[in-house]
């Protein structure tokens, strides 16, 4: 069962200079019960974008770079490479960016999605859910409050 996992606003904004455009905690919350324990797959960028490897997971990145080896990390240059690594794990998830989302849309069985009510500018986006092909079969709306400056809502899609 691969998975999908992000935030992503309303115009499918993911982040922009390598960051993310919000700060939602129940979400990191979320995203950290949610991945730790498993493989996280990810590309270079977005591994650059942490201050340092996430506790209790196993990391992943694909790259171009035939020369890219970061500490504690598996590095691969292809989704096929990628599916390799993770055979081992029946739940990995790929956490992101823009451009590794739409290399493993096709190849998902399932999309948890942070949906942030807003439209941010950005240069990393979601790629479009396809109703024809995905089934929203959980949501759950959590309105802003003092920790968390958007409405956002919980997403749980299968391939169908």
């Amino acid at each position: 069962m691969i998975t999908m996992i992000a935030a992503a606003a309303e115009n499918n904004a993911l982040g922009k200079d390598n960051d993310l455009v919000w700060h939602l905690p129940d979400d990191f919350k979320r995203f950290k019960s949610l991945t730790t324990g498993h493989h996280i797959l990810m590309g270079r960028k977005t591994l650059e974008s942490f201050p340092k490897l996430l506790p209790n997971r196993t990391h992943i990145v694909i790259t171009r770079q035939q020369d890219y080896n970061p500490e504690g990390c598996i590095v691969v240059h292809s989704p096929e490479e990628a599916l390799i690594a993770v055979k081992n794990d029946d739940s990995p998830f790929i956490i992101g960016g823009g451009e590794i989302y739409k290399l493993f849309m096709p190849l998902s069985d399932k999309i948890e999605l942070t949906r942030v009510h807003g439209s941010f500018e950005a240069d990393a986006f979601f790629p479009e859910i396809d109703p024809a092909q995905w089934k929203l079969i959980e949501s759950e709306f959590h309105s802003k409050d003092e920790r968390h400056n958007y409405d956002f809502t919980y997403e749980t899609y299968i391939r169908i």
